[in-house]
């Protein structure tokens, strides 16, 4: 069962949540994280039940990411997963598995690259680093096509 957000809670996560993609929009980390966070606070517990909690963590997580604060994200993206439909969504998976790339986590992020290939297919790493998915193919069987 999804919960609904109460409409006011709903739009003061959606003007801070949008607040903070303008100051990551021109590469304000620290300021867009400070913003996800204002969010984040407002999300009532438990936070794992409220489909919100993916979109607020995911954004802090991609922050962190470009911030180079990779565990952080780790946590972030950790506990999305645990949200409604977490499990689910291709960018979290995509996202865990490159932090943990960039912690020297393995296996973790052979997992979740390899999950976000599989739920989404190569398109998901064409705006990435290509040592992300040169990664993830020296941990998997190419497709029965060959092509990747």
């Amino acid at each position: 069962m999804e919960l609904e957000l109460p409409a006011e809670a709903h739009e003061q996560i959606a003007a801070l949540s949008a607040s903070g993609d303008a100051r990551a929009d021109v590469s304000d980390w620290t300021g867009a994280i400070s913003k996800y966070n204002e969010a984040w606070k407002i999300i009532p517990e438990p936070k794992n039940e409220w489909e919100a909690s993916i979109w607020v963590l995911a954004a802090i997580a991609d922050a962190c990411f470009f911030s180079g604060y990779f565990e952080s994200a780790l946590d972030a993206l950790r506990y999305a997963l645990l949200c409604p439909g977490g499990m689910a969504n291709p960018f979290l998976h995509l996202r865990l598995g490159q932090c943990a790339l960039e912690k020297g986590l393995l296996e973790e992020a052979a997992e979740h690259l390899a999950r976000a290939y599989m739920l989404e297919g190569a398109k998901i790493f064409q705006a990435e680093n290509s040592k992300y998915f040169d990664f993830l193919k020296t941990k998997m069987l190419p497709p029965p096509s060959g092509h990747w």
